[in-house]
């Protein structure tokens, strides 16, 4: 295993970006159609094709997933997606249609010192393209790529992280996450991560958690102080397992999943963020419906604890003039 999605078989990860607009995409592509859900609590969410996976939708399955930067103006992406799916025959077959199936989710990173003046349409369409073209089994980088090139939190440089685990019975499930965080992913104004119990073999820096906590370390630190706008932050996290459940097990599991964002991000689920979590699932390995989904639920949301540290602990701080520091730079 790679402690990344990828290590999910027939789990796909690829990324494009733009140093020059400091932004980017992420695509997630399954080899088959996979049972999908989600669940918001963010209070400013930016997502497309959110309805496609409530459990009211008669759609089980999709065929990809993007995470992207842009605001608003990165929705376009899962369009990208959908055109590289569908050049390849793959999607909702209805007669002589086929139809890509392809939720998505943005953050906003529209005010991080790149270049958004980019004419009358938004590059995230091709960047998406771009992204599923290179999606592929294996490695992928971390850090300040694809989604998670723009990403900032409140004190360090944000970017995107991935991890993975097996559960006792032998499930694996693994997390993606791009980390633009309204709140802190650090203990005050030191090097410790807060998701630190749940870090394995020092894959965000080793240094654990502070002897003691101060008034200050949980003292509220947000982007932007008293100031903070309602649309300039957001955490994306994708889940995704081996076991065989349904639809609304993948929406538990998606809920359950959001506890690891609250081990990470102090605050966390703000009116100022719009968090959110996919779960999806390849429905290989059969699993209890009550034990062993609690199980599952319980190791996806420390596998999201620690993407969200790693995320920031693998970013680089953009090359403009009061860019945030990346952690590295802080502490490394």
């Amino acid at each position: 295993m790679k402690n990344l999605l990828t290590d999910i078989p027939g789990v796909n990860v690829g990324h494009a970006d733009d140093p020059v607009v400091a932004s980017g995409v992420t695509a997630i592509v399954f080899d088959q159609p996979a049972v999908a859900a989600i669940d918001v609590r963010g209070g400013g969410p930016g997502t497309r094709e959110n309805t496609l996976l409530d459990l009211h939708s008669a759609n089980e399955a999709i065929d990809a997933i993007t995470l992207s930067g842009g605001s608003a103006l990165g929705l376009d992406a899962a369009g990208g997606v959908q055109a590289w799916l569908a050049e390849r025959g793959r999607g909702l077959k209805l007669r002589g249609a086929v139809i890509p199936l392809v939720p998505g989710a943005i953050c906003f990173d529209l005010l991080n010192g790149g270049n958004k003046a980019w004419g009358r349409f938004p590059p995230y369409r091709d960047l998406a393209y771009a992204a599923a073209d290179a999606a592929a089994g294996g490695d992928f980088g971390l850090g300040s790529v694809g989604a998670g090139m723009g990403a900032t939190t409140a004190t360090v440089k944000g970017g995107l992280g991935s991890a993975s685990a097996t559960t006792e019975d032998g499930v694996m499930v693994a997390a993606i996450a791009v980390v633009n965080a309204v709140g802190s992913v650090t203990v005050g104004d030191g090097p410790w991560f807060w998701a630190a119990p749940f870090e394995v073999n020092g894959e965000f820096g080793g240094r654990g958690l502070p002897p003691s906590f101060t008034p200050d370390m949980l003292r509220m630190r947000v982007k932007g102080g008293p100031e903070v706008s309602a649309v300039e932050n957001t955490t994306l996290v994708a889940v995704v397992t081996d076991a065989k459940v349904t639809k609304p097990q993948a929406r538990r599991l998606a809920m359950i999943a959001q506890t690891g964002m609250a081990r990470a991000i102090y605050p966390v689920h703000a009116p100022t963020d719009g968090d959110v979590v996919f779960a999806a699932a390849t429905g290989v390995k059969p699993i209890d419906p009550v034990f062993g989904l609690t199980q599952l639920g319980t190791v996806a949301a420390n596998v999201v604890a620690r993407a969200i540290a790693r995320g920031v602990f693998e970013a680089t701080a953009l090359p403009f003039p009061g860019a945030l520091p990346s952690w590295k730079d802080r502490f490394g």
